[in-house]
């Protein structure tokens, strides 16, 4: 076995993230040394192995590794030299030994009475000693937890102490058991703004202060501490523990969708839970929200739950919730047999039986608090009052009804009705006024919301006018119930329809009575996509209509409006929709202009040379009539949003359509809300604001498919990208595969160049080679020898920054022989590119060793920079020039 092998394991395990694929590697790697029987390498691969252990969800393996690595140490420390990476190793083996019941608590103290003689022996601060002397107390709730800390605070930090962001998220964290959250938020927050990059920071504190803000009134900062917290954890297997924090975040902050996601999401993860102390914690934050969520009403819901095996189930929640709670509680008895206490016991109970802090803290803009069913019927409303009580007269009454019905006055004409029935429990109704109550009945249910009771009045109420020989008002009935039946979607209500139309036109007697017919019919048209017959049925509309029913006009030249928008005459539509809102602002009320100046303001958002003032005149004209929550309201906000994306101001974009997403979801409009998520996503990365995109865009891809959802995964990854966050090369590299399977190359190049550049900035530089050496080849079939270029010779520095020098040296001579296919025609670009990359490959044969080709190269790239008066970088390859002929002499 040669050691390079295990040197190029170690090297590529580091561009991995912790976890299995990791520890993977560096195992293999401690085969090959042992192998190998290179006896100080397979040490410090074992020191390497400890920290993939811990930090990978293993933590239990860490024990073997560093027991191994330390009695290595102490047998010969000056061939086994690395002392201040076990001294710093051994605060994790201490803290992780609390965490397995099975192992003894004497042991865990023997190891910290030796981490305290080590520490003193070498001269070092007992600072960390103190931190992990209270973190076991803590654990173990022996009363002594305060006397450390104290000892803690006082005392010198130094080099093993815990780094600048650790080190407070564990003061905190004392503070926070024993109740002093002000406390707590005094000692974080001098390091909360701080930029740390620690491996468990900043997503500690951030963890760790969850109860903090939430208990000292900092609702919003918990709510951006859980987000971004939580996006880091929700990663790592390790940080199982961390997450059941922010499943007891969601249940005790009115959060329990959120809460469910993460429980759906990692619940597979207790098979492998890093250790029983994460195992207990996460199932007794997981049982204390699921009964939140019963509690808001959902017990009926079930948890797909994976297997050992592979396989997964659906479990009812309340079965999940109860085996969870007694697994819990079960740990804790081992724990607090262990302990000799019952500390953890008293943890588990106080999570289970947790409170909500507060009733609800929103995690973004657009997200409401669902409304509670509500135990019993809400109060009804007063009755109107007004003067008829002195009226005891039925066909007055229903007079008074019917005009206030016409002159839209819901609560004067449920007042009448309300006094025909009182009046008619004395005075016998005649057949007619039977018929004309039941057809008020209709009415009443319509505007309830109940369409099948309207109809089933109708039907009657139809049947007993035709009874009575009354034909203007049973076809008055029958257009109500043949648009009702529509709406039900009964399409035979369209011959109802036809049939009061073609009553009134061949009957004429009031106008009013023509109108309503045929608008009816002419809406129904519109519905089945018959723009040609609307209008022709349109043009029989009476013209003194208007007289009669004011509201006819407005409604007449909205639907013409609609009609001609579908006959794609955008002009004439948008005339007759000007000509309905001035029907409307005419009329008794004002909310009549919404629809047709909304509709408006979406066909002139549309034209080619986008939104105007006028269009945000008319959105900012429906949301200031529309009097409270509504589709219409929602539908404002929306293209008002959408009109503020289009003329490039995503700022003020950003309100608009959190209302609008907010109001969807209230109406239960899902779709709508789903769609206008990737708008939302879409603004919050235009103004920086990449956390926000990112979570916008996760919320909304599992709804999407085809364009929103290349749209939606194309934001998420560029708002990822902007995070540092790994997944972004992924979702590049996918949406590359897609434009494949389309023969997009320009477009495959592109994601593919930025995947590897996400990969590049997170030091994961053989995964980026392999990725711009692709998109190389993408840019050749595209015929951009420029992309080709630029890619391969990135391809080739990134593998001389993973360690491959010979294959960086290869990569380069591709680069170098792709200069031949650059246009003659641009001189200025063809020698900048090829003085780039001599300066490039005169650092990659430095780099290998090659310095007389180096030097050659480097003085190349001086004359080529020159030539094009690029200053700075001839004076770049100057000192690189000068630095290699140093390196010869």
């Amino acid at each position: 076995m040669s050691t390079d092998d295990v040197y190029a394991l170690m090297a590529r395990s580091q561009e991995l993230p912790y976890g299995e694929a990791r520890t993977v590697l560096v195992e293999d790697a401690l085969r090959r040394a042992e192998a190998a029987g290179d006896e100080v390498l397979a040490f410090h691969v074992r020191v390497r192995l400890t920290d993939a252990y811990r930090y990978g969800g293993e933590p239990a393996k860490a024990f073997a590794t560093f027991s191994r690595t330390l009695a290595d140490h102490d047998r010969d420390p000056g061939r086994f030299d690395e002392t201040h990476g076990l001294l710093w190793q051994m605060k994790a083996i201490v803290s992780s030994l609390t965490l397995f019941p099975e192992i003894p608590l004497d042991r865990t103290y023997a190891v910290l009475d030796d981490m305290e003689r080590r520490y003193k022996a070498g001269g070092h601060s007992l600072q960390a000693v103190y931190h992990y002397r209270n973190v076991v107390a803590r654990h173990v709730g022996d009363g002594t937890a305060d006397d450390w800390y104290v000892k803690w605070r006082s005392a010198e930090r130094d080099e093993l102490s815990d780094c600048e962001g650790c080190d407070p998220t564990g003061m905190a964290r004392h503070l926070v058991e024993a109740g002093r959250h002000e406390e707590a938020f005094e000692v974080a927050a001098p390091v909360l703004s701080a930029q740390l990059n620690c491996n468990e920071q900043p997503q500690s504190i951030q963890t760790a202060l969850l109860p903090v803000y939430l208990r000292t009134g900092r609702a919003d900062q918990a709510a951006d501490a859980h987000r971004r917290a939580y996006r880091v954890h929700r990663t790592r297997l390790a940080d199982l523990g961390d997450i059941a924090e922010h499943l007891e975040f969601c249940a005790v902050t009115g959060n329990e969708a959120r809460g469910l996601e993460i429980l759906q999401r990692h619940i597979g993860w207790l098979d492998r839970a890093p250790s029983a102390h994460a195992d207990m914690e996460f199932s007794a934050a997981a049982a204390l929200l699921l009964g939140r969520v019963a509690a808001a009403g959902h017990g009926a819901a079930t948890i797909r739950r994976p297997g050992p095996d592979g396989r997964a189930a659906d479990v009812p929640l309340d079965e999940l919730r109860a085996d969870l709670a007694e697994r819990a509680t079960a740990l804790a008895a081992r724990f607090d047999a262990r302990n000799g206490t019952s500390h953890q016991g008293g943890k588990v109970r106080a999570t289970l039986d947790a409170e909500p802090v507060v009733e609800f803290v929103p995690l973004a803009a657009h997200h409401r608090r669902p409304a509670t069913p509500q135990a019993t019927a809400p109060e009804p409303a007063p009755a109107r009052q007004d003067d008829l009580a002195a009226v005891d007269d039925l066909d007055e009454i229903l007079e008074i009804g019917d005009q206030r019905r016409r002159s839209s006055d819901l609560p004067g004409m449920l007042a009448a009705w309300r006094r025909f029935d009182a009046v008619a429990e004395t005075a016998e109704p005649t057949p007619l006024q039977r018929a004309r109550r039941l057809d008020a009945r209709g009415v009443e249910h319509a505007v309830d919301g109940d369409a099948e009771k309207a109809a089933a009045a109708w039907d009657e109420a139809s049947r007993l006018f035709g009874e009575l020989g009354d034909e203007t008002r049973r076809h008055r009935t029958l257009g109500r119930l043949g648009a009702v039946r529509i709406d039900l979607g009964d399409e035979d209500g369209f011959d109802l329809l036809v049939t009061a139309a073609d009553h009134f036109t061949a009957n004429p007697g009031e106008a009013a009575d023509t109108a309503s017919a045929l608008l009816r019919l002419a809406t129904a048209h519109i519905r089945f996509d018959r723009p040609g017959d609307a209008l022709a049925v349109l043009d029989g509309v009476p013209e003194d209509a208007s007289g009669q029913a004011p509201d006819h006009l407005g409604e007449l030249w909205f639907l013409r409006g609609q009609a001609l928008l579908l006959t794609d005459r955008a002009d004439e539509a948008a005339a007759a929709l000007r000509r309905s809102m001035e029907a409307a602002r005419a009329s008794a009320d004002p909310e009549l202009v919404a629809s047709p100046a909304l509709l408006l303001a979406r066909t002139l958002a549309r034209r080619e040379s986008g939104p105007d003032d006028e269009v945000f005149a008319l959105l900012d004209e429906v949301i200031g009539v529309v009097p409270g929550p509504s589709p219409m309201l929602a539908a404002a906000h929306s293209e008002r949003g959408l009109a503020f994306l289009a003329v490039d101001r995503p700022a003020d974009a950003v309100a608009d359509l959190v209302e609008g997403i907010a109001a969807w979801t209230a109406a239960g409009l899902q779709p709508q809300a789903v769609e206008l998520r990737v708008d939302l996503a879409a603004a919050y990365l235009s103004t920086d604001r990449a956390l926000e995109a990112a979570e916008a865009a996760e919320e909304a891809l599992p709804g999407l498919d085809g364009d929103y959802a290349r749209r939606c995964r194309l934001i998420l990854a560029h708002a990822q990208k902007q995070l540092g966050e790994e997944e972004a090369a992924t979702l590049f590299t996918g949406l590359a595969e897609d434009a494949a399977r389309e023969g997009q190359h320009d477009a495959v190049a592109h994601f593919l160049n930025e995947a590897a550049d996400v990969l590049t900035a997170l030091d994961m530089d053989a995964q980026a080679a392999e990725r711009y050496a692709q998109a190389a080849e993408a840019y050749e079939k595209t015929g951009d020898p420029f992309g080709v270029v630029r890619t391969r010779r990135r391809a080739a520095l990134c593998l001389m920054w993973s360690g491959d020098r010979d294959g960086a040296v290869t990569a380069m001579e591709t680069a170098r022989a792709a200069l031949a296919a650059l246009p003659p025609d641009n001189e200025p670009a063809r020698v900048w590119e090829t003085a780039l990359t001599s300066f490039e490959q005169a650092r990659v044969l430095a780099q290998a060793g090659r310095l007389d080709e180096a030097a050659s190269h480097a003085s190349a790239a001086v004359d080529g920079f020159t030539a094009i008066d690029q200053t700075d970088p001839a004076e770049d390859a100057t000192r690189l020039l000068e630095d290699i002929r140093a390196a010869l002499t």
